[in-house]
């Protein structure tokens, strides 16, 4: 009994040694498709490819999908698989919502140097934030979104900005409460708090936030739990609103329309006042 006790003791804290040290790996996942698979040309939009520059000399692969008349422009931060060719859909539906897209690559994603890291993705969000005020879009014209992973990252850069530098909005898609807290909801069988060396702590960060924010879920969420935006929504400052949709992770913005896009139409022309231009 006591050399199977030991064995079985051995394995787990084998197990709980490998999920530290490969936890970068477990979150960061831009292998799952370097290479782009379309370009917003495929969907009939202009656009333009664009090199942005980190603070710590990397240089970052990123679009520019302009709207003649944009109603304002948005950030897309995605989430933690991919490149940003797989967020076309995405793209589109902010295309028809009349907003002007800057969608990048985190560092080490597609075709953007560096590797990632959380300083290193808060750097890259800094980097397309700077590139639109470069390119004189006034803050309070700027639509901040992030999708999953990129829901932490658009919340740490808006907790980061100042009060006269605000966004129009936050929108956080599919958020968590932050990495320790969502790990050990996922794997309550390990020590994830006492092991996170990774922390992307979105609850913390929006309770630091002035700007307009809208919550978007899905109660069929197989990845982060419907609670995880629950939580967030509940610790965010008003104004805010939480839109609850239907369908998966990665699918739940197409699935949920036409809902979905009126939904965040609606709540920018309210809480934005950003309004369609004729």
């Amino acid at each position: 009994m006591l050399r199977v006790i030991a064995t079985l003791a051995g394995i787990y804290a084998l197990v709980v040694l490998l999920a530290w040290f490969f936890q970068d790996r477990l979150l960061y996942l831009p292998h799952m498709g370097r290479e782009h698979i379309a370009t917003p040309a495929d969907l009939g939009l202009a656009w333009q490819q664009v090199d942005l520059a980190t603070e710590d000399g990397l240089t970052l692969d990123a679009w520019w999908v302009p709207v003649e008349n944009a109603r304002g422009s948005l950030l897309f931060l995605h989430g933690n698989a991919g490149n940003i060719s797989h967020r076309l859909d995405s793209i589109r539906q902010f295309h028809r919502l009349g907003l002007s897209v800057l969608i990048l690559d985190y560092r080490g994603y597609g075709r953007s140097e560096g590797r990632p890291s959380e300083a290193g993705t808060a750097q890259d969000a800094r980097a397309g934030w700077r590139w639109l005020i470069e390119q004189k879009v006034p803050a309070d014209r700027i639509v901040l979104f992030g999708r999953s992973l990129g829901a932490a990252v658009a919340a740490e850069l808006a907790a980061a900005l100042p009060s006269r530098e605000q966004p129009a909005a936050l929108i956080l898609e599919s958020p968590f409460r932050s990495v320790p807290a969502l790990g050990q909801r996922l794997y309550p069988f390990l020590p994830v708090r006492w092991l996170a060396t990774l922390d992307y702590p979105t609850e913390r960060y929006v309770r630091q936030i002035e700007a307009p924010l809208l919550v978007i879920h899905s109660r069929d969420d197989e990845i982060i739990p419907y609670g995880e935006g629950e939580a967030v929504f509940a610790a965010a400052n008003e104004p805010k609103e939480m839109l609850t949709i239907r369908g998966g992770h990665n699918t739940g913005f197409v699935e949920s329309e036409p809902e979905y896009s009126a939904s965040i139409d609606d709540f920018l022309s309210r809480h934005a006042r950003l309004t369609r231009q004729p």
